[in-house]
């Protein structure tokens, strides 16, 4: 039997338990830093080398306008009233697109062709389709068209958007370009808006954008539309409308109307100033049917009044027919600026969530029994608390710290004051002055405003940011 381990032996037996598990501690801890290390030492050799390709790779730069393609489409028959319409807002050497009509237009005053307006190209001739015999609508069908016949010339470097339009459909294009700019151009995007009116939409389609209120296709969905736009045509050869025709086939594509208030088909008739005057806050886009309306601005052609408008347009596009609602309580006044179009003066206080719905001056496109629109309207009326003194734009000037719009009144109202106590007859002023900044206005901001009325024959409105929840009634 062997002998107990003496005093000695068990003090050293501890001794080595002890250094023993230092040395294993020692060992796990001085790896797992070094592993540590050469992690982060890896991460940041990483992120040296992403840094580097950021640097070296170039950034996209932001949707311009050199980045859209406009497809226009008219006729050599309806070119000469017409006109007017595409120059008012074509620039130059700087908007880029074609404009396609039927026939080569053979009267003198369209040769030579003009270089201030988009270049002329004539349409394929449709007779070479086989569905040709069966095509419910070949107007349309060749408007269609329009789109791969444009794709075909081969003119469409750096282009991210196609934008479709009547010779009568009136573009605001910086304010085109600042609502594209918020879509992803690498994806696919069909962005337009349906009819004012609900007839118009329930003959054709409420899921499809009127093309004479234009609409844009990101470029990845025109190169997937060409490749099989003609076999569309066939497939759908019984459709009538060329719009419902695009929806059907950007449908079968996968891709469905994204909806945009600024787009206008217009599908209005009469007078249009109710409409104008209480205008959504997307930005506007677009017009269409102008020579089918009453003119816009009272005592003016339509040349006229769409020349008239655009002088404001040219300056500030972001406030276009942007509603700003201001009041005079001392007087018990409201004033409702349409910036660039009119201002109205109430003789009593509401609030903006009755002013922001237009009055019906005008009329559905399409007769039949109410409701007529897509959207909520307030009567005409000639009670005198409730009918406006209205105010058309006159002129515009731009000064160093800001711009100037100067609207004047067109014709007397009319009615006698309203008759509450405490209201006041704004018969007396006719003209306004009102006051923006040079800074744009960002997308759909409400702008609130302030009055300067001291009892002459003209107000000052000043336009500025709302403060912090404030009340606009």
């Amino acid at each position: 039997m062997s002998s107990p381990p003496n005093h000695h032996t068990k003090v050293l037996c501890k001794y080595c338990v002890i250094i023993g598990v230092a040395v294993i501690f020692f060992v796990l801890f001085f790896f797992n830093q070094t592993y540590l290390n050469s992690q982060s030492f890896d991460s940041n050799i990483f992120t040296i080398k992403y840094q580097e390709r950021l640097d070296v790779e170039p950034k996209e730069t932001a949707t311009n306008l050199s980045h859209l393609m406009f497809v226009l489409v008219g006729g050599s028959k309806t070119w000469r009233d017409r006109k007017v319409y595409v120059e008012s807002w074509w620039r130059p050497n700087v908007t880029r697109g074609n404009i396609f009509f039927d026939v080569e237009p053979t009267s003198e005053e369209f040769q030579p062709w003009s270089p201030a307006l988009p270049p002329l190209k004539v349409n394929e001739d449709l007779k070479k389709l086989k569905i040709y015999p069966k095509l419910t609508n070949r107007v349309h069908t060749r408007i269609y068209r329009s789109i791969l016949e444009n794709y075909r010339l081969k003119q469409d470097k750096d282009v991210r958007w196609y934008v479709t339009g009547d010779d009568d459909t009136v573009f605001f294009v910086e304010n085109m370009v600042d609502v594209l700019s918020k879509y992803n151009h690498t994806e696919k995007h069909y962005i337009g808006m349906f009819s004012e009116t609900i007839k118009s939409n329930l003959h054709f389609s409420f899921d499809m954008a009127f093309g004479g209120g234009g609409y844009a296709l990101s470029y990845p969905l025109v190169e997937a539309l060409v490749e099989q736009l003609d076999e569309c045509i066939e497939r759908y050869h019984y459709i009538w409308g060329v719009d419902h025709l695009q929806s059907l086939c950007l449908a079968d594509l996968g891709v469905d109307l994204t909806l945009n208030k600024g787009f206008h088909q217009l599908d209005l008739n009469g007078d249009l100033s109710g409409f104008l005057s209480s205008h959504t806050t997307s930005p506007l886009v677009s017009f269409h049917h102008f020579g089918s309306l009453e003119p816009i601005f009272p005592g003016m052609d339509h040349p006229g009044s769409i020349r008239h408008i655009m002088k404001a347009a040219n300056v500030d596009q972001s406030r276009m027919v942007q509603q700003s609602i201001c009041h005079v309580r001392a007087s018990q006044w409201t004033f409702s600026v349409s910036w660039g179009y009119s201002v109205h003066i109430y003789e009593k206080i509401y609030p903006r969530s009755y002013l922001k719905l237009p009055i019906e001056t005008f009329r559905p496109w399409l007769p039949g029994r109410r409701p007529f629109f897509m959207f909520n309207t307030r009567p005409v009326t000639r009670n005198p608390c409730e009918a406006p003194h209205w105010f058309f734009f006159d002129s515009i000037e731009q000064e160093n710290d800001g711009v100037v719009t100067s609207y004047t009144r067109k014709f007397p109202r009319n009615l006698t004051s309203c008759p509450f106590p405490g209201h006041y007859s704004a018969d007396p002023i006719a003209s306004i002055r009102v006051f923006s900044p040079k800074t744009p206005k960002k997308g759909r901001k409400v702008e609130c405003c302030d009055v300067e009325y001291g009892g002459a024959n003209v107000a000052n409105i000043t336009l500025r940011d709302c403060r912090r929840n404030e009340i606009i009634a």
